[in-house]
This record gives structure tokens, C-alpha cells and sequence, in this order.
């Protein structure tokens, strides 16, 4: 907005002179305000009218019977009578050419079982409604959606049908189309929905046949992401990627990997421990991902997640002599809870570790300890750090 003042009062004043031909009318008095800083902001988007439908029919049964409730109890009227009631009522009734306000509130108690009546079938056809199997959208539906980013719309797709988000159309899939047409937020939505859909997983979802389809379809969606990412220079979300696909192979691969780096770290400093972890990361997802050049957040996720494989690996090492408990494998590469679940356990069982864990372990988790603790420095330089002790030191 913009203070205008000063300018419309020149004009009026000098037309007024040129009409009346007097003397210059006197301008507002006091200085002229300072014009007001431009201050535009951007309204939030309203859903679309398809969603207020939805949403109208599935709350309007709701809104009418909780007036007509608010009405009866506001007059203190029981509920409707039954047909016998009211008509032994009517036989009873005196013939008066008076109507009472008693009467006239009788009056409008007869319109009230018709509205009640009314509300329940409004409730009922809107639970047939939403009981009618809900049609899956076509792949074209969805493109539209996410060029015109209507998020309500792919709300309801991911609450409804989530495999329409995942399936492939053509050459493209839904999070691919967003990628290509740089609706950056889009995607971010849809990785969202990928993440959601996998939290929301049950040991028993993993047994069915339908969920191993889906995920097998969403680990190819997130490996062509990848890679269309790396082609076109968008490495914003690679770490993100990576991590929500790491999250779609479930415990079984971090277990593996564990096993695998536990064998290492028996090696000592020939088993290249740090290395063989932070190689095993890489090389998840693609083979495009394992040699691309230098990306800040990802390399940041891929420390993080080789830290945590060598912590897991060694604290699986110290459990077949020491009764203790796991590191839960959902702590995988979410910050640094691996690292403060592995120092408690160390802390807890410190005495059993002295007497019964070998020489050679012993040093490697007091390398661990040390080397990743602390805030101050990245993952990265942690585990530099920690590759230069295991792998590359002089070792036990």
C-alpha cells in the first residue's frame, strides 16, 4: 500500500483553481505523510472446490442434527413421540381458538421428528457413500495435480491409493514429473508420502505380497530419482533419497551390512572396517550415486550412516560375550542416536567389557568413543578421522 495523499490533493487543488478562478485553496495542514514501504505478501492457497464437496457432504448430516439437538434442548422438549403418542395426544387435545405458547411450541414439535428424520438420511447416504469403493485416479490426474501443485488432491491420493503415486506412466513416474518440471516442494511432498507409507508399515504388512510390489516399486522410483537428479544437477534431495530408501529395505540390509563390517573389524586394520562401510552406503542405491562427485548433504547422510554400520558392526561383536541389549536398527543414521545408545551401553556394561571382550575390541570401541564424540566437527571429518585409526593405524 502506498500513502497517496499529497499527490490527490495537488490534483484536486489545481483543478479547483482552474474551474473556479479564486485564490488557491489552502492544502492539508500539516507535513504530508511519508509514503508506506511496499509490503506485498502472498495469500495461502484455498482448497479446491472438489475437496469442499467432500468435505461438505461428510459434515452437513453432522451440522444438522447438532442444531436440531441444540434446539430441543434449549426449549426442553423430550424427544419425538411415537405415532401412538401422538395421536391418543390429538384425540385428547381441547378445541380452543386460543393457541397457548404451550401449544405453539407443541406446534413446532411436530416439524421436529420430520427434520430428525431428514438429518438421518442426510447421515446415511453420505456412509454409503463413503462406503463405495473409492476410484483410483488415472495417471494423467495426477501429472495435472502436480503441475498445478494441488497438494489436497495428492493428500487424498496418498490416503486412498497409494500405489497410483508410485506406478510408472510412459517414461515418467509422479515424483520424476515434479523433478522435471523443477516443482521442487512437490516432490518434497511426495518423498513425505513415501516416508509416511513406509513408518506406517507392520511386521505383518512386510509378509504380504501387495507391500513387497509397492516397495519394489517405490526403491525403483527413488534409484531413477537418484539418478535423474545427478544427470540434471538437482542434488537437493539426494540425501533424502537415499535415506528413504535405505528406510524401504527395512531392518534385513542394516543387519547384513552389520555382519558384514563385524567380519572387518575382526580383521583389524586389513579389513578396512571405515572404508568398507562407507563403501557399502554408496553403493546402495546406484552406481551413478557411488561415483558422484562431491554433494555436502550427501556425503554428510553417507558419514553419518558409516559411523553408525561400524558402531552397530563392533557392539554386535561385544554382545556374543556380554549379555546386553541390541542397537535398535530403526536408530540407523538418524543423527547421533546410534551414537548415544552405543555410549550408554558402554557406560552400563563397562565392567563385563573389561573382563570378557579381547584386547583388539576393546581398542576399537574406545577408538569409536572417542572419535565421534562431540558436535563441534561434521560427520565427515569424524569419520576421516576414525578411517585413519581403524584402517590406516598402526592397530592391536
Amino acid at each position: 500500500m502506498f500513502n497517496n495523499a499529497p499527490l490527490v490533493t495537488h490534483i484536486a487543488t489545481k483543478e479547483f483553481e482552474d474551474e473556479v478562478g479564486s485564490r488557491p485553496t489552502t492544502p492539508t495542514s500539516g507535513p504530508a505523510r511519508e509514503r508506506s514501504p511496499s509490503d506485498p505478501c502472498l495469500p495461502a492457497r484455498l482448497p479446491t472446490s472438489g475437496f469442499i464437496q467432500r468435505e461438505a457432504e461428510r459434515m452437513a448430516p453432522k451440522a444438522v442434527e447438532a442444531e436440531l439437538e441444540r434446539i430441543r434442548k434449549s426449549l426442553e422438549i423430550p424427544p419425538p413421540p411415537s405415532l401412538q403418542d401422538a395421536e391418543q395426544g390429538e384425540n385428547s387435545q381441547p378445541t380452543s381458538p386460543t393457541a397457548s405458547p404451550k401449544a405453539k411450541r407443541k406446534s413446532f414439535m411436530d416439524v421436529l421428528p420430520s427434520a430428525f428424520h431428514a438429518a438421518k438420511m442426510l447421515r446415511t447416504a453420505s456412509q454409503s457413500r463413503g462406503n463405495q469403493p473409492w476410484k483410483a485416479p488415472e495417471p494423467y490426474e495426477i501429472l495435472r495435480a502436480i503441475e498445478r501443485k494441488d497438494i489436497m488432491f495428492l493428500m487424498e491420493v496418498r490416503d486412498r491409493s497409494f500405489q497410483s503415486l508410485v506406478q510408472k506412466s510412459g517414461d515418467v513416474t509422479p515424483l520424476i514429473h515434479a523433478m522435471r518440471i523443477e516443482h521442487t516442494d512437490i516432490a518434497i511432498i511426495l518423498l513425505g508420502a513415501f516416508s509416511r507409507y513406509i513408518n506406517n508399515l507392520q511386521d505383518e504388512d512386510l509378509e504380504k505380497d501387495e507391500t513387497k510390489k509397492l516397495l519394489k516399486m517405490l526403491r525403483i522410483n527413488l534409484k531413477i530419482a537418484i539418478d535423474y537428479g545427478l544427470q540434471k544437477q538437482q542434488k537437493d534431495l539426494m540425501a533424502s533419497f537415499l535415506q528413504t530408501l535405505i528406510m524401504s529395505e527395512g531392518d534385513s540390509w542394516v543387519a547384513l551390512q552389520t555382519a558384514d563390517i563385524a567380519i572387518a573389524l575382526r580383521q583389524g586394520t586389513e579389513g578396512k572396517p571405515v572404508h568398507k562401510a562407507a563403501d557399502a552406503v554408496r553403493s546402495f542405491a546406484t552406481k551413478s550415486l557411488g561415483k558422484a562427485d562431491f554433494i555436502a548433504s550427501l556425503e554428510d547422510y553417507v558419514a553419518n550412516a558409516t559411523a553408525d554400520l561400524v558402531m552397530m558392526a563392533a557392539w554386535s561383536l561385544v554382545l556374543q560375550v556380554v549379555r546386553g541389549e541390541p542397537l535398535p536398527a530403526y536408530y540407523f543414521a538418524r543423527d547421533d542416536r546410534v551414537y548415544r545408545a552405543f555410549v550408554e551401553r558402554l557406560d552400563k556394561h563397562k565392567d563385563a567389557i573389561k573382563l570378557k571382550v579381547g584386547r583388539r575390541l576393546r581398542w576399537q570401541l574406545r577408538v569409536l568413543q572417542t572419535q565421534l564424540e562431540g558436535r563441534a566437527r561434521t560427520y565427515r571429518s569424524k569419520v576421516e578421522s576414525l578411517a585413519q585409526e581403524l584402517d590406516e593405524g598402526e592397530g592391536v
